[in-house]
């Protein structure tokens, strides 16, 4: 998390403030945005998977506009205009997966109201989630087709969340293009934030999981495993078997000790 003002900055100078983000997921908070920022996302990594690059603005991002630097030349990324937008993502390909420098340019405003230009974003590294948008984005986790035996069982051991629960409700943004189920949770068994918490007054562990709206998901009863990836603070939806199904896959993949990793039974 970065956090930086413009007011701090000498009046007279014309020099563009740089700032270094090292992590592969994080937010930059710019408040009284003031001519330029130049923000270079440089993780502390060997490896160049890291290939694409998705950011979200806050809702009440205002005074500055995003552009990616490309052979030294800037592409607009997200305008101080959409920043407003709920659920707006925009995504677009690391061409130097190293070393991404984006520019924020100030808007010309005429009094020194308070204006925060803030926003999220993630280094993916599936190349397939390249594009303009949120959905495409999306499809590397919400896979509208069953998952094989093979990718379910490396679902379990790599997936941010693994529960155990039963849909309680379905509701559907079809402006957004996505379907949010509403999982009753009998058993966390991993979850990489808070998604997934317990209510107060009824007790019982409850939490919504996002996917496409394209992939048409209906109530169901019955348990199922719930795996796949959190995306700026909301959980996607990965692989989804009934329990009693992926007990039968697991249990045989264990006696022919083809299972990637362990998994709690009981």
């Amino acid at each position: 998390y970065c956090l930086g003002s413009g007011l701090s900055w000498e009046p007279r100078s014309r020099a563009v403030e740089q700032v270094h983000l090292r992590c592969t997921e994080g937010s930059l908070e710019w408040m009284y945005p003031a001519r330029a920022l130049r923000v270079v996302l440089e993780p502390n990594l060997s490896s160049t998977q890291h290939t694409t690059v998705c950011i979200k603005p806050a809702s009440d991002f205002q005074g500055a506009s995003i552009y990616v630097e490309r052979a030294g030349q800037l592409h607009l990324v997200v305008s101080e205009a959409e920043g407003a937008q709920p659920h707006h993502v925009s995504c677009f390909s690391a061409h130097t997966p190293q070393r991404v420098a984006l520019f924020l340019q100030a808007s010309l405003q005429r009094d020194i109201s308070r204006r925060t230009a803030s926003f999220q974003y993630e280094l993916l590294s599936n190349q397939s989630a390249a594009g303009p948008d949120f959905k495409k984005m999306a499809l590397v986790e919400a896979m509208c087709r069953p998952c094989d035996n093979v990718e379910l069982l490396m679902a379990i051991c790599s997936s941010d969340f693994v529960v155990k629960g039963s849909i309680r409700n379905v509701s559907h943004d079809s402006e957004n293009h996505v379907s949010q189920v509403d999982v009753g949770v009998q058993k966390v068994y991993r979850q990489k934030n808070r998604i997934f918490q317990q209510d107060e007054a009824s007790g019982e562990w409850r939490g919504p999981i996002r996917t496409l709206l394209r992939c048409k998901v209906k109530k169901g009863g019955g348990d199922f495993l719930f795996t796949g990836n959190e995306h700026f603070g909301e959980a996607w939806l990965g692989c989804a078997p009934r329990f009693k199904d992926f007990m039968v896959v697991y249990r045989a993949a264990r006696e022919r000790g083809a299972n990637p990793c362990e998994f709690q039974l009981n």
